[in-house]
């Protein structure tokens, strides 16, 4: 991808989706082979009045040194520092950006899926409080390298592979248009749009029915549905993830029953879930089961008492960018904006209109998203016996 286009994506990032403030301390965080963006949103988070800007590295192959030859004391470990280190992240509310995309497959290829599931350090969890409690400003992109586009387009040359899934990235993230922000603000109103219909009629519960689901989720009575516009408790207007699609709100975890069908493969730090089947009773997850993959969901899902729960509920129609391209993408940030879904683990609080519904709310050290939308997928909103059409193909109904 030539540096205009590059430098393009990063001064998205930096102003319209974590919208850094001057004098604010800017995190990035990078698997390797990102060098480029990182370099041009440090640049951008500069000129927009950073006070400072701290670049952080992975390594999807130390992480599988970790599984192959760590103790059992290694897995899931993560040193006091870490923890203490996210947590005055949240004291001096920073800018955080994640550059992130699909991870080479060869980092967890043969690995024991259960250590995988089991490998979530503590640092997850102290991350979510920023989130839920709104502390910081924060957004999410991806750039694409080589390893992600040949298992995105395997029946491509590699570079080939890579030019296809820059040109995706750049279609679906609006860069392709005389002004980005003008463009992401138009969808943004659209969905803030649907979001408040969708608050105003107040549903009890939303129903999905398709090819293998038939599953009920219940809502708070103050559940109220969002877009990924955000605002800080200080006030900062953010958008959290580019790209967004979805309408969301928060459930009820003792109330979600009935089976679903994931209807897009799921990629957790690495591994591929897939035909992921979940069976819910009473709101928990009483069943996982995958064609590949599901002992990692099953060890995650086994974490706490709220991780097999209901944290989210999405809905995503068919006039985003990424469902036309017709293509998986094995990243969750694109995945799940193609396609309604739902998540395990600690919800979005501030969904929530009523500080009594808070504490009914649920929580978690874990929130995994997976896809269940299609065209096929009829989804309504219930309230009592009468159930109202929500998506209908793709199409808004409301």
């Amino acid at each position: 991808m030539n540096a205009a286009m590059i430098d393009r994506y990063a001064k998205l990032a930096v102003g319209f989706g974590a919208n850094v403030q001057p004098g604010q301390i800017v995190t990035v965080n990078a698997e390797l082979g990102r060098e480029q963006l990182v370099r041009a949103v440090a640049a951008h988070a500069y000129a927009a009045g950073a006070k400072h800007v701290e670049v952080n590295y992975a390594d999807a192959f130390v992480r599988r040194a970790r599984i192959e030859h760590g103790r059992d004391g290694a897995i899931g470990f993560a040193p006091s520092w870490q923890v203490e280190r996210i947590h005055e992240m949240g004291q001096q509310h920073v800018a955080q950006i994640t550059i992130e995309g699909g991870i080479d497959p060869a980092a967890t290829a043969g690995l024991d899926e259960e250590k995988l599931g089991a490998d979530q350090p503590p640092t997850r969890q102290e991350y979510l409080k920023l989130v839920v409690d709104r502390l910081i400003n924060w957004t999410i992109i991806a750039m694409p390298t080589e390893p992600w586009a040949r298992q995105v387009h395997p029946d491509l040359a590699a570079d080939q592979a890579l030019e296809r899934l820059w040109s995706q990235v750049v279609n679906i993230c609006r860069l392709d248009e005389d002004d980005p922000v003008v463009a992401w603000q138009a969808r943004m109103t659209r969905l803030l749009e649907v979001a408040a219909r969708l608050t105003e009629r107040r549903f009890d519960a939303i129903g999905f029915r398709g090819p293998g689901t038939d599953l009920t989720v219940g809502l708070l009575p103050s559940s109220r549905w969002l877009a990924a516009n955000f605002h800080t408790a200080g006030g900062i207007e953010h958008h959290p993830n580019l790209p967004s699609e979805e309408v969301f709100t928060t459930p009820d975890p003792e109330r979600v029953d009935g089976s679903v069908t994931s209807t897009m493969p799921l990629q957790i730090e690495g591994t591929i879930i897939r035909g992921l089947r979940v069976r819910f009773e009473g709101g928990r997850a009483v069943d996982i089961d995958a064609d590949e993959g599901a002992g990692m969901l099953r060890a995650r899902a086994a974490r706490d008492e709220g991780a097999p729960r209901l944290g989210e509920v999405a809905l995503v129609d068919a006039d985003g960018r990424i469902g036309p391209h017709r293509t998986v993408f094995y990243n969750t940030l694109f995945d799940e904006n193609a396609a309604s879904h739902i998540a395990l683990g600690h919800a979005y609080t501030f969904a929530l209109d009523d500080d009594a519904d808070h504490a009914r709310a649920n929580h978690s050290s874990i929130h995994i998203d997976f896809m269940i939308g299609s065209a096929e997928m009829e989804v309504d909103g219930i309230t009592g016996g009468d159930r109202v059409p929500l998506l209908r193909g793709g199409a808004w109904q409301v």
